[in-house]
């Protein structure tokens, strides 16, 4: 624990089963993992997969405060996607939980098990029309204002169910 409040962006998304209430059961989740409180949650989304096969995807961001560090954020999502049922048997393969931790405070990290900001979150609608929902002014370390990037995934379709 960093024993100081962090603000984080989780993204949420899943494609097998009841995706709606993975989701949902996600964003409730979050808010039970030890020091850490979820502050602002976007609307869900439907999104088509992007490198990847399967179902629509749901997706929502998750804004929260938490007292973990990166790496102990990142392990309690890897468990809370093990007890959704994640599997992986191959590389983007469909799921049932997939946890993304997208910014950390305005850290830039590179570890081999870790790297924030997430490296594809420019690029995918899927985060950042959630993302801009929660905070439309938000910066992404290093990058500079999200809302730049947007013209970039125009064309990917997203539509807000919820």
């Amino acid at each position: 624990m960093t024993g100081r409040q962090i603000v984080a962006h989780i993204g949420i998304g899943s494609n097998l089963g009841q995706a709606s209430d993975h989701v949902r059961q996600a964003l409730l989740a979050l808010d039970t993992l030890p020091a850490t409180h979820v502050t602002a949650q976007s609307s869900l989304f439907r999104t088509a997969p992007i490198d990847a096969d399967g179902d629509d995807y749901i997706n929502a961001v998750a804004r929260i405060t938490t007292d973990l560090s990166a790496e102990e954020l990142l392990q309690a999502l890897l468990m809370l996607e093990q007890k959704s049922g994640r599997e992986r048997p191959y590389q983007n393969a469909p799921r049932t939980l997939d946890l993304d931790l997208l910014l950390y405070g305005d850290q830039r990290i590179a570890t081999p098990s870790l790297t924030v900001p997430h490296p594809r979150m420019t690029s995918r609608a899927f985060v950042l029309i959630p993302l801009l929902q929660i905070d439309p002014f938000i910066h992404i370390p290093g990058q500079g204002a999200a809302h730049h990037f947007v013209p970039g995934v125009a064309m990917q379709a997203i539509q807000k169910i919820s």
